[in-house]
């Protein structure tokens, strides 16, 4: 079988009817008529053809097309095979993408890098050397260097998310050896190079001894839960996100955080919501500040619009479009902050406000983990 027949069959891209509700729906295709997922799949289904075709590289693989998909066609799998074969030797098609998530992962496996991937640690906070929970860092403390000029808090993010698992009684134990899921290489059709990284950090999570692997990132909490047992096998741990954690014990009240008079509205992660399914734990955390008011964006939950770009590939004049236009709804709400619970969604919107077309939009931006820790006594 050829390899673009095995995308097609794993990716159920043959069920597609041509009804166009992908088309519908799609950030990209609404606000570029050249684009369109309906399209893409008739193309490459009828001819093989993997090149010249814009939205093989634009798809923000954010997953509203598989929402709307009565053929269970899952798309966003489709998008991220295609990349793979069209990265291979051959013609392939134009990627938008700059250097910096290649020379990322690529340093991130070289041992004589001299890696200090824990140096954002401090001495109030409690971690372990062996615990039945490991906490993965990700990427964060290299975002935190890359965004300083637009404000961004990486290093902020991993301090309340030790902070709040410090406060649920977790002493969590942090990977040495650990390195960049891998996420980004994936999904820019890097697959040799994400499997260079899965195989890596896969050793490093099995050798912990952990039962439990938290996560803050969403995209990091997919690529461990979902990926990895796809390309090198189980992990031997339960990957969560840390909100499945704390929610449990906010709603048993176990957990009270203290009162903040704030009205934020919240931003739902591509990969936490609709590819992880996590949308209410969120809700019920930021419920359960006293005082805080949650006004939400007229499209939420599983019909909310991305960030606009994805694996810093495609952050291009419709990217932008689309993070003005979602800085635009959350003003609307009335609310003072956007929140998120994703550092690259703050990451780019912070970008957008930064740029001419979103600073009339401008408004507070703050991750999730950091109003919650401001919130715990």
């Amino acid at each position: 079988m050829r390899a673009i027949d095995q995308v097609i069959k794993q990716s159920k891209a043959y069920r597609c009817v041509g009804c166009g509700k992908c088309t519908a729906v799609c950030p990209i295709a609404l606000r570029d008529p050249a684009c369109s997922p309906r399209l893409t799949v008739e193309r490459v289904v009828a001819s093989g053809d993997l090149n010249g075709d814009g939205l093989l590289w634009t798809c923000l693989t954010c997953g509203l097309c598989r929402e709307r998909c009565q053929a269970d066609v899952d798309y966003p799998l489709f998008i991220q095979s295609l990349r793979a074969l069209a990265e291979k030797p051959g013609p392939r098609a134009l990627c938008s993408r700059g250097l910096i998530v290649e020379r990322m992962g690529r340093m991130a496996l070289q041992t004589r890098a001299g890696h200090n991937h824990l140096a954002w640690l401090a001495q109030e906070m409690a971690i372990s050397p062996v615990s039945d929970v490991a906490f993965f860092v990700g990427c964060l403390p290299y975002f935190d260097v890359l965004s300083l000029d637009i404000g961004a808090t990486s290093l902020d993010i991993l301090s309340s998310c030790t902070k709040i698992l410090n406060r649920l009684g977790i002493q969590p134990a942090l990977l040495a050896e650990e390195r960049c899921c891998g996420h980004d290489q994936l999904w820019t059709g890097d697959e040799a190079g994400f499997l260079a990284l899965a195989e890596h950090n896969a050793a490093a999570i099995r050798a912990s001894k952990a039962r439990t692997l938290v996560t803050h990132c969403p995209e990091c909490l997919h690529t461990l839960a979902a990926e990895y047992p796809r390309f090198v096998g189980p992990l031997g741990v339960e990957v969560v996100s840390i909100w499945q954690l704390l929610a449990p014990e906010v709603r048993a009240g176990r957990v009270r955080p203290s009162r903040l008079e704030r009205a934020v509205t919240y931003q739902d992660p591509c990969r936490l919501g609709r590819f992880a399914g996590l949308y209410a734990e969120p809700r019920e955390i930021l419920a359960a500040i006293p005082g805080l008011e949650l006004q939400e964006m007229s499209r939420s939950g599983k019909s909310a619009i991305c960030c606009g770009a994805h694996a810093w590939i495609n952050c291009g004049a419709v990217s932008k479009q689309i993070q003005v236009e979602r800085l635009k709804d959350a003003r609307s709400t009335g609310a003072d902050t956007l929140v998120t619970a994703c550092p690259k969604c703050e990451i780019h919107f912070r970008c957008a406000q930064h740029d001419n077309g979103g600073i009339q939009h401008e408004m507070p931006i703050q991750d999730l983990s950091t109003l919650v820790a401001s919130a715990l006594p």
